[in-house]
């Protein structure tokens, strides 16, 4: 990858340095709800059921949309475009013009600085195999922005 690549336009980023702007933080994996009058957008803290609620990777991600239909690809238009991204993604910020935050693992240099910053699910989420629908309003969390 090239160096300091995470400073680029989104546009010019191959694939390989796009996967690398994940942080890994896990908090696009929540499930989300939305009120239908406002729109506004809480988070759960209810991962998806793929989600290694220790690692904060999906454990099915090449094959994640045959086992999650709607599971949504984070490309640069919709990093721009869905305020459902945490406002400390990476996708989001670098789509918004903004630097990486200084806990991200390419500006920090140590891939556990995500956690030690308090922005992983690690320990903080439940799987969606174990919470019935008509719960999810029970575990609305404020703890993601």
């Amino acid at each position: 990858m090239r160096e300091r690549f995470w400073e680029l336009p989104l546009t010019e980023l191959d694939a390989d340095e796009w996967e690398a702007l994940c942080d890994g933080c896990g908090r696009c994996c929540l499930v989300k709800l939305q009120d239908e009058d406002s729109g506004e957008v809480a988070f759960t803290n209810v991962a998806c059921a793929y989600l290694d609620d220790q690692a904060c990777r999906c454990t099915v991600y090449a094959e994640r949309h045959r086992h999650v239909p709607d599971c949504l690809s984070v490309t640069p238009d919709l990093a721009a475009h869905f305020d459902w991204l945490p406002v400390t993604c990476a996708y989001r910020r670098r789509a918004h013009g903004q630097a990486l935050n200084a806990w991200h693992p390419l500006i920090s240099g140590c891939p556990e600085s995500v956690r030690e910053a308090g922005i992983s699910v690690a320990g903080r989420v439940v799987s969606e195999r174990g919470v019935a629908e008509d719960d999810l309003e029970e575990h609305i969390v404020h703890w993601v922005g």
